[in-house]
Order: C-alpha cells, then sequence, then structure tokens
C-alpha cells in the first residue's frame, strides 16, 4: 500500500488521504445544487487552504456563475409555446489548459491563468405553453464555465408576457369583453366570442344584463406543465345601444313604452 502511495504521490504520498480528500471537494464543486466552494467556504482560494500540501498550485475548481437573460413573449406566444434567441457575451473553458488555469507547473499564456476565455455565443432556448410573467426556464449548463475544472453554471431565461390588445390574464384563465347588440341581449341570440384559437359561439339567453359573465371551459392558457389541461375564458357582456334610431325604430320603441305605461297603470 505505501508503494503504491508513493508511486502516485511521489515525496507526497505520506500526504495521500489530505490529497485524495482535496480532489474529492473539488469534484464534487463542479456539479450544480451539490457543493459550491463560493457558497461552502466564502470564496476561499484551495491554493491558501491547503498550501503545506501544494504549495502555491492552480486554485481549486469553483462552478461557474449563473446567468440571467429576459425574454418579453406575446400572449398567443405564451399559449402555444416559442422559441428565444439568447445573445450570450460569456466564458468558454479554454482548451488549452482545459480550465485549470495552467499548463504544468507554469501559468497558462492562452487564458493567462483564469482557466477560461471571453467568447460570444447565441443559444435557442424553447418557452413551453403556459408560461407567465415571472417564469424562471431554467438551462442547466450554460452559463458561465467553472474555474479550475470546475462545472458550468445554468442560464435562467426570465419571462415577461406582454399586455394584450384584448385579453386579461388570470393565472390561467382569460377574460374578455363581448360585444352583444341590445336586441339579443333582451331577445336572446347568438354572438361571436374571441378566443385565442378563433372565435366561437356564445349563446345568449334573452333579458341578459351587461356585465353578465359566461365562463367558457378550456378556452384559456395552458396549465404549465400539464399536458392537454387548460384554464377558461370568461366572457363578460358589453351590450350595444345604437348611436341612432330610424324612424320607424323610434315608433315602435314609442309603441312600446307606451305599452309599458298603461300596463303598470292597470296593475
Amino acid at each position: 500500500e505505501p508503494r503504491k502511495k508513493y508511486d502516485k504521490y511521489g515525496d507526497r504520498w505520506e500526504q495521500a488521504e489530505q490529497i485524495e480528500e482535496m480532489e474529492r471537494h473539488r469534484a464534487q464543486a463542479g456539479f450544480g445544487g451539490g457543493f459550491s466552494f463560493d457558497r461552502g467556504f466564502g470564496d476561499v482560494d484551495l491554493g491558501s487552504m491547503f498550501g503545506g500540501i501544494f504549495g502555491t498550485g492552480p486554485r481549486g475548481a469553483r462552478r461557474g456563475q449563473d446567468v440571467e437573460a429576459p425574454a418579453e413573449i406575446t400572449l398567443e406566444q405564451a399559449a402555444s409555446g416559442t422559441t428565444r434567441t439568447v445573445n450570450l457575451q460569456g466564458r468558454e473553458t479554454c482548451g488549452a489548459c482545459r480550465g485549470s488555469g495552467g499548463v504544468g507547473n507554469a501559468r497558462c499564456q492562452t487564458c493567462r491563468g483564469a482557466g477560461a476565455i471571453s467568447k460570444p455565443r447565441r443559444l435557442e432556448v424553447k418557452v413551453p405553453p403556459g408560461v407567465r410573467t415571472g417564469s424562471r426556464i431554467r438551462v442547466a449548463g450554460e452559463g458561465q464555465p467553472g474555474l479550475g475544472g470546475g462545472g458550468s453554471g445554468d442560464l435562467y431565461l426570465l419571462v415577461t408576457v406582454l399586455p394584450h390588445a384584448y385579453f386579461e390574464r388570470n393565472g390561467d384563465d382569460l377574460s374578455v369583453d363581448v360585444s352583444v347588440p341590445y336586441l339579443e341581449a333582451i331577445l336572446g341570440g347568438e354572438v361571436e366570442a374571441p378566443t385565442l384559437s378563433g372565435q366561437v359561439i356564445l349563446t345568449i339567453p334573452p333579458l341578459t344584463q351587461n356585465g353578465r359573465r359566461f365562463r367558457l371551459s378550456g378556452k384559456g392558457m395552458p396549465v404549465l406543465g400539464s399536458q392537454g389541461h387548460r384554464g377558461d375564458l370568461v366572457a363578460r357582456v358589453n351590450v350595444m345601444l345604437p348611436d341612432e334610431l330610424t324612424e320607424v325604430e323610434r315608433a315602435l320603441f314609442e309603441e312600446l313604452r307606451q305599452t309599458k305605461t298603461t300596463a303598470q297603470a292597470a296593475s
């Protein structure tokens, strides 16, 4: 056993256990959500922490920083899903030193010891149906590269859904105003109501009051992460009065008013 340690670590074979423990920590530091020296040790440089073993060797592995990018989409895009191109002025792991910052015992001249080089890049990110303002889409491993062989951070796409000219959103439900001619509101009838997928027929019962609401099941927004489930559409009645009346229409309304006045007096 001592011979194996000497063959692997040379004159430092007596510190083999400390070295192996150090390597385990470095490996763990590269995984998102796992151990990170930035969080666990308050940005401690491993070169100083284990100076007795490594002297002034390269820094320990550090996970790359997460990156946030904004994305504005329309309500229709939020309903159907879309893609967004993200332009990143990020960093790429240095190929010369493979992110270690050094080649042999010397500092890497390509990245000047940083372990990464600057490089712009474009990334296509899928936006799933049902997202809303404030949704964060995580793309694992597409953030800044790590240092010293550490893993890359994550990319977070911050979604903003733009206001719509007609529809209002409340969670997974939508609401919209539907114009109903006054005769249909009084006598009943059918009108067209807009949805994100096209017009539907809305049946108006007689004597429908202005502001009445009708709920159309499954005509709202897709439920994020739930295949086939959608919210509802709430149609608000907006009774439309005419801007003017013909002589015939006015005469008919006058006759109707007289009839109601006579009926009320008789009762």
